[in-house]
């Protein structure tokens, strides 16, 4: 878990989901982030990891499918605008969005949480992964690196530069 770039009042927390909805790294990644979803991208086209009967409500049901009646009836979320992600739900403090291939289903969760000296709200992230088998074991041990050093901290830099708030390093985490 980690503490977002992103602070503000109560009503900031559909800000800050949007700048996430609008960062579909697929799309809008650039210089050496975007490089390696792109290289992901075609590796997962040539060894079939995308293939729809892969993904979600094929090889995955979807997490809404699962949640308790309270979450299920609330609003999924923002459309991401790629087959591959999807919003799952959406409250007033917490969204939660999925995406499922070959390798593993993942759930990104952004909750807005009080900060505790009472000085407003801040951004918190986690990224969960149950892995599909010795593949997707292997895959994630394999891109783990990747993750933490290059695709993480751009994308806290993307939130900070939207956002306008000073940098959170990945050793903050929480």
């Amino acid at each position: 878990m980690w503490a977002l770039p992103a602070e503000g009042g109560p009503d900031d927390f559909e800000r800050l989901v949007a700048v996430f909805a609008a960062g579909d790294p697929e799309q809008r990644s650039s210089g050496l982030a975007g490089a390696l979803w792109r290289i992901r991208l075609k590796l997962g086209a040539v060894l079939g990891l995308d293939d729809p009967e892969t993904g979600l409500d094929a090889r995955v049901t979807t997490l809404r499918e699962r949640l308790p009646d309270d979450l299920r009836g609330a609003p999924a979320g923002p459309d991401f605008g790629s087959p591959r992600f999807r919003s799952v739900y959406l409250l007033q403090d917490e969204w939660a969005a999925e995406i499922a291939n070959r390798t593993m289903h993942g759930i990104l969760h952004v909750g807005w949480v009080p900060r505790p000296d009472g000085g407003g709200h801040r951004g918190q992230l986690a990224i969960l992964v149950k892995t599909n088998g010795l593949l997707g074991s292997a895959y994630m041990a394999a891109i783990g690196p990747f993750r933490h050093l290059i695709v993480y901290p751009a994308m806290m830099r993307r939130i900070e530069d939207v956002w306008g708030r000073p940098r959170v390093q990945m050793a903050d985490s929480i």
